[in-house]
């Protein structure tokens, strides 16, 4: 139990002290130089991003840099500079080809439930925008970082289903109810490099890591040299 708590404190994404946002921090110092070529102001489409995110690295109320954030519900926003719709990752049908300069998104394409879903979010993402990054933890770390369990996701659905419904796993649980446990399982797909090289295929893949193990993946394109 002790350790569940210290693995839930180690990923709290209200903390700012926590090693997840500390990751986040040291990531975002990479994005901020990719966009360093691009004219301003600078439209980014955030899918499944959050006001508290971008007041975080400062980028909120910025003239030159214009947010819309993409969720299943619309957030509400003090900024002028962003916009909080709702919407489906996978259908991004109120934009054209190209209405933005950057399509961001941190872990989300691992919800989705299916490969298909993850296909249809990978080329929508690579649709709206000149250039993209997304986040996603890597389905070979030790540590399942939604439910943090070791191994996790190679266990059977049924014995992931059964935890579930016993106990409190990560950020989900109990659950006593079968179907709703089962939706939990399901929903988390993690992916693998070769994964995201089918989804991306003109990607860069770059590996972040932890005592030499990846522990997620950052997939880059379109930004200017």
């Amino acid at each position: 139990m002790k350790s569940a708590v210290s693995i839930r404190s180690l990923a709290d994404a209200k903390n700012p002290a926590s090693f997840s946002n500390r990751m986040r921090d040291r990531r975002f110092v990479r994005f901020e130089s990719l966009t360093a070529g691009f004219a301003r102001p600078l439209r980014i489409l955030d899918i499944g991003g959050t006001t508290a995110f971008w007041e975080r690295r400062g980028w909120a109320g910025r003239s030159d840099i214009q947010l819309t954030l993409v969720n299943l519900a619309a957030e509400p926003s003090a900024h002028a500079n962003i916009t909080s719709i709702a919407g489906d990752a996978t259908r991004l049908t109120d934009y054209a080809d190209g209405d933005f300069d950057i399509a961001f998104s941190n872990s989300v394409i691992e919800h989705l439930f299916s490969w298909e879903n993850q296909q249809a979010m990978a080329r929508e993402v690579q649709r709206v925008a000149r250039a993209f990054w997304v986040q996603t933890p890597n389905y070979w770390f030790p540590v399942e970082p939604h439910f943090h369990v070791v191994g996790w996701q190679w266990l059977p659905e049924e014995v992931r289903v059964a935890l579930l419904r016993r106990r409190r796993c990560g950020w989900r649980g109990p659950c006593r109810d079968a179907e709703q446990a089962r939706h939990h399982v399901r929903e988390v797909r993690l992916l693998t490099r070769r994964d995201l090289a089918v989804l991306f295929p003109t990607a860069t893949v770059t590996p972040e890591r932890i005592f030499g193990l990846t522990k997620s993946w950052v997939v880059t394109g379109g930004f200017p040299l």
